[in-house]
């Protein structure tokens, strides 16, 4: 086969106040025509810097080496992206080589139609008239799965899905039939069964258009599922490369190894979730539940002269003291309203929510305030959830100063640093702002800060979903490490089954605003009994070449059966 893209001996290196700091070191790689080459590592590793530099996107403060040689889709014609000026970089983008990034919301323009986003590259790159152009772009969509694409090319960006706007992306880099294709991250925010759909469509354009494909990703089960080769990044280098199957039987770098024993595994926490809960049951049935919800109705009114949505629907559960529920199923299933609802931040409009002894259900504020200190939340993005004005310890003093255990920052320090300790950051790092700690690093102060006023409940939202796998798996430990310690009970929210199967005692399964399943984790996730959860756990990929393509298998077989 064709090579596609050459990259030969490239280094890049960022100039900063504190000198040239170096991120991709001698490296060398190739994709041959209709391949996917998965890049894989940790944050900093330098692949998402690899992939720009095919596309010429790195910022001014970049000072490239080696080679990055791009074929055309006819191969009649090479070039090496590292020499190209501006205006031949652009002749190039699009036709040659384009890119899927990871968060389709800020890649789309919000104030134009997606149909007028799609147009906008095919008459950049030829004389087409805008009927043409259209009708090239209801027919791309038409590809990439979009419903009604002659109604839908004049919707915007915000009238679609998440996996909606992921496709049309999606089409955008597939309209001029570019020969490769950078996908950075494209399911990192999607849920399973939607990250199944979008990893089917990245196949299709693999075996029907032909298109090469560079992944870029930390999720091995999608390395799995998708990839044809795999190259290691560890600080700016290539420690391994080998075909798919290969890797995962045999891998031979030690970070490799590391990387692979860090993913979870559906099936891992069932035996200790079995243990813990068989050490409790006997005290639990004489304790007051912390959370208890008897037909719980969450409805949003509509707007517009449109009906209203009921977002959840007669749903019961309890959380007992000391104990972690975990709550999974796709996005607009309800996880995140329950969760909110618990924490007095969205309203209960139909039947009982009892919190701490509180009923929810026509609760006023004033009522409810008291008790906030007893709770804890931990978010999903602790990027957007930190005030970016405020140190990181005066971050995790707010609460002690809000309800009144500290004076000011000062006063609460002590208190600070021993919460820092206990999540396992050096109290130094108090003295540091939100964007000078990694991703990893500022999920352990956003603990940090849940557990300031010792809460007896904490609702935990997708608190690891935009992590590493290594980074992830130490946030787990330690969740799991200070819940045995402070001995709080959670709500732990989350679409990685994985995940939930090995922090929860119990788990439900949400579907459209109903709980369509509950048990423990060998009940669930071990024998499922509703097509929901059968399809959930067939939608997710395993880090096993071999079993994934019996789990493709296998979700096709529950597509086909409906």
């Amino acid at each position: 086969m064709s090579t596609v893209v050459d990259i030969r001996n490239l280094g890049v290196s960022f100039a900063t106040d504190a000198g040239a700091v170096k991120a991709v070191d001698d490296v060398s790689l190739s994709v041959a025509r209709g391949e996917v080459l998965a890049i894989v590592g940790e944050s900093g590793s330098g692949k998402t810097v690899t992939a720009k530099t095919i596309l010429g996107l790195l910022p001014e403060t970049a000072t490239t080496s080696g080679a990055v040689v791009l074929s055309n889709r006819e191969g009649t014609r090479e070039t090496d992206i590292i020499n190209l000026s501006t205006h031949q970089l652009r002749e190039v983008r699009g036709t040659d080589v384009a890119m899927v990034f990871q968060e389709p919301s800020t890649a789309l323009n919000p104030v134009y139609t997606v149909g007028w986003q799609i147009m906008e590259g095919i008459r950049a790159h030829g004389d087409v008239s805008k009927k043409e152009a259209r009708a090239k772009a209801i027919d791309i969509l038409r590809r990439v799965g979009i419903p009604d694409p002659e109604e839908r090319v004049d919707h915007y960006p915000h009238q679609f899905s998440g996996g909606q706007k992921q496709r049309v992306v999606i089409a955008m880099a597939l309209v001029l039939d570019p020969g490769l294709i950078v996908a950075d991250e494209p399911t990192t925010a999607l849920d399973v069964t939607v990250q199944a759909e979008i990893l089917d469509l990245l196949r299709k354009c693999r075996d029907e258009f032909g298109t090469a494909i560079v992944l870029i990703t930390h999720n091995m089960g999608v390395v799995a599922d998708l990839a044809d080769r795999v190259a290691v990044m560890y600080e700016g280098n290539v420690v391994e490369q080998a075909d798919v199957e290969t890797l995962f039987s045999a891998p031979q770098a030690d970070y490799t190894k590391a990387l692979l024993a860090a993913v979870p595994y559906v099936g891992h926490g069932a035996a200790s979730a079995v243990e813990r809960v068989a050490a409790r049951a006997a005290g639990w049935a004489e304790l007051t539940p912390v959370v208890e919800a008897r037909g719980l109705e969450i409805s949003y009114p509509g707007r517009f002269g449109r009906p209203g949505f009921r977002a959840v629907d007669g749903v019961d559960f309890v959380i007992r003291p000391g104990e972690v529920l975990g709550l999974v199923g796709e996005s607009g299933s309800g996880k995140t309203t329950i969760g909110r609802a618990i924490a007095g931040l969205t309203k209960v409009t139909g039947g009982s929510l009892q919190v701490l002894g509180a009923e929810m259900n026509g609760i006023r504020e004033r009522n409810f305030r008291p008790l906030r200190s007893r709770l804890g939340f931990v978010f999903q993005d602790p990027a957007s959830s930190f005030n970016p004005l405020l140190t990181i310890a005066e971050c995790v003093a707010e609460p002690l100063i809000i309800h009144g255990r500290a004076k000011d920052a000062n006063a609460a320090r002590a208190r600070v640093n021993e919460l820092l300790e206990a999540v396992q950051l050096p109290r130094a790092y108090g003295d540091r702002y939100p964007h000078e700690l990694s991703g990893g690093q500022r999920q352990r102060a956003s603990l940090a800060r849940a557990l300031a006023l010792e809460p007896e409940l904490l609702i935990a939202d997708e608190p690891t979903s935009a992590l590493d796998v290594s980074v992830q798996a130490r946030v787990l430990e330690l969740f799991a490490e200070l819940q045995r310690e402070f001995g709080f009970a959670s709500l732990f929210i989350s679409h990685d089954l994985a995940v939930v199967d090995l922090l929860a005692d119990r788990i439900g399964v949400l579907y459209r605003g109903s709980l369509v399943e509950e048990g423990t984790g060998a009940e669930v996730l071990g024998a499922p009994k509703h097509p929901y959860t059968q399809r959930l756990l067939a939608s997710l990929p395993v880090p096993d070449p071999v079993a994934q393509a019996e789990r493709r298998a296998e979700l096709r077989r529950i597509r086909e059966a409906g």
